[in-house]
């Protein structure tokens, strides 16, 4: 399944690895290296419900693939009360960017990259004014939901997946490392030893907050993060959509 649960003096942590290409509704060819949701969310499920794990680090090698399936599984990282954190190592492509940002603090390393551009599908396409909408309003979901978990605001983050010029057969744009991070997409520039510690250093925060002799206070739900402010976190059917 691609994950492992780490324990390191009084801490827990779970490692779940996001690879190659998210499968959603359709099974990939055998030669692909896939993420699947199915596998994954039940995951994400037992890992917020189990008392035994103090916290989340995701790691992302991926190059994209179905929009819904990476939305599904960001929003339920998104809404996570345990620590999370992500770090990007070698690609954070596509979907994989809303992915990313869902953790609580995210990482990338300086050789890794980020490739934005606008949704596509594939298979028959209907060329009527219906589909045009569906398309923009699939892309809003995605703009939204990253302006609402990263630093980078949603105009922003329009004008790069819309960039021309940059990729040869494709519109958008590829970020390294540290110019993520200079946009506000990804919150540090660092690699697994800065991604660990950073868990440690909440997890260690939220066990003196909480009351003596007692479990952990219950944090608010999960909010998303806007400019580092927050506010409360608000998504088809038909044809598969892969970004």
């Amino acid at each position: 399944m691609g994950s492992v649960t780490v324990q390191k003096g009084s801490y827990t942590i779970h490692c779940l690895t996001i690879i190659g290409q998210i499968e959603g509704h359709f099974i990939l060819p055998p030669q692909n290296k896939t993420t699947k949701y199915e596998h994954v969310i039940p995951q994400l499920v037992a890992i917020e419900e189990r008392d035994d794990i103090d916290g989340l680090i995701v790691i992302l090698n991926t190059v994209g693939g179905d929009v819904e399936a990476g939305l599904a599984i960001a929003e339920l990282i998104a809404g996570m009360e345990k620590p999370t954190a992500s770090l990007v190592l070698g690609g954070g492509h596509s979907i994989g960017v809303p992915l990313a940002v869902a953790a609580g603090r995210s990482f990338i390393a300086p050789s890794a990259t980020m490739t934005i551009h606008p949704v596509r599908m594939n298979g028959l396409v209907l060329g009527v004014p219906q589909t045009f909408s569906y398309f923009e309003q699939m892309q809003d979901r995605i703009l939204n939901f990253v302006a609402g978990n990263s630093r980078i605001g949603k105009e922003r983050f329009k004008e790069l997946m819309m960039t021309t010029g940059e990729l040869v057969m494709d519109v958008g744009t590829v970020l390294d490392g540290e110019r993520a991070t200079q946009e506000g997409l990804i919150d540090e520039l660092g690699g697994l030893k800065e991604a660990m510690n950073y868990l440690y250093r909440e997890i260690e925060s939220r066990r003196k907050d909480a009351p003596e002799g007692g479990e952990e206070t219950k944090k608010e739900p999960a909010t998303r993060k806007k400019g580092k402010k927050e506010e409360s976190a608000p998504a088809k059917t038909g044809k598969k959509a892969n970004k």
